[in-house]
């Protein structure tokens, strides 16, 4: 595996490769990142990822600073996944000049759920993406499902700007408990990560009172926040979209049976987790 750092190396050692699989990481990578290589390589050859933690995509009272930075373990992980190139560039690398120029999605879509709790957090991704797409010209990427709406803008923004890299969802690696794997998880304490799990059981609780037809999503949604506030849980969110779109159903959609899916973010002591279900009717 190669490591490379600069825009010219990276464009270099690429040069006259067509089918390209690129998977853009932070880093300290866990079975969740290293299936997404796997997949990545059904898609396409030679598989490049990144490692690079994205600093225009944290607020700032986020952890951005503390986010944990593993790369030697990475990189060895990355190697025994048969991945030809590690693009690992530092911020001077990626950003030499201050990054005046940047990519914002739809409010519809990047201002809400995640986007109305972290407003600076898909403008961030959607430039960060645009530009390492750039640098790799891959023919395919893979992003993970777990992250559900990032991956929806990023491929619509894929799409509308007419670049040619197919992105693909890979879905969400759990733990046998259930927790779906994060590299927040690491931030959890003992305590903390054996309640972890309740924020899966309740997205699976509401996924099956829809299916059980129940007429009242909204009241899901809070009866959702409320049993996680009792459990200790700080929640931001618990949400039923449309697949579609992530736009809360109508009630002729819900009948008409549109896709649907229950999206949650909720803070743990000092860590917030994200989890999401597709609802099967």
């Amino acid at each position: 595996m190669k490591i490379i750092s600069t825009i010219d190396e990276l464009r270099d050692q690429l040069r006259g490769q067509l089918r390209t699989a690129f998977v853009p990481t932070m880093g300290n990578l866990h079975e969740g990142h290293l299936s997404l290589m796997r997949l990545a390589r059904r898609h396409g050859d030679p598989v490049v990822a990144s490692i690079f933690v994205n600093r225009l995509q944290f607020g700032p009272n986020e952890d951005f600073d503390k986010y944990p930075r593993t790369f030697e373990a990475d990189a060895e992980k990355l190697e025994k996944e048969g991945v030809y190139v590690l693009f690992a560039p530092t911020e001077k690398d990626l950003y030499p000049e201050p990054q005046e120029y940047r990519v914002q999605p739809p409010d519809d879509l990047g201002g809400t759920l995640e986007g109305e709790f972290r407003p600076a957090m898909f403008p961030g991704v959607c430039t960060v993406v645009t530009k390492l797409f750039s640098c790799v010209q891959p023919r395919v990427a893979v992003f993970g499902k777990k992250d559900y709406q990032q991956l929806m803008i990023i491929r619509n923004m894929a799409r509308q700007f007419a670049m040619p890299t197919e992105v693909i969802g890979a879905e969400t690696v759990r733990a046998a408990d259930g927790l779906a794997l994060s590299s927040r998880n690491g931030y959890l304490d003992a305590a903390e990560r054996a309640e972890a799990p309740a924020l899966y059981r309740t997205l699976q609780d509401v996924a099956e009172r829809v299916r059980a037809s129940h007429p009242g999503l909204p009241a899901l949604e809070r009866e959702a926040m409320a049993h996680l506030s009792a459990r200790g849980w700080q929640p931001d969110y618990v949400s039923i979209r449309k697949r579609a779109d992530l736009k809360p159903p109508t009630r002729e959609e819900y009948a008409a049976g549109a896709g649907l899916l229950v999206l949650a973010a909720a803070r743990l002591g000092a860590t917030r987790l994200i989890d999401n279900l597709e609802i099967e009717r």
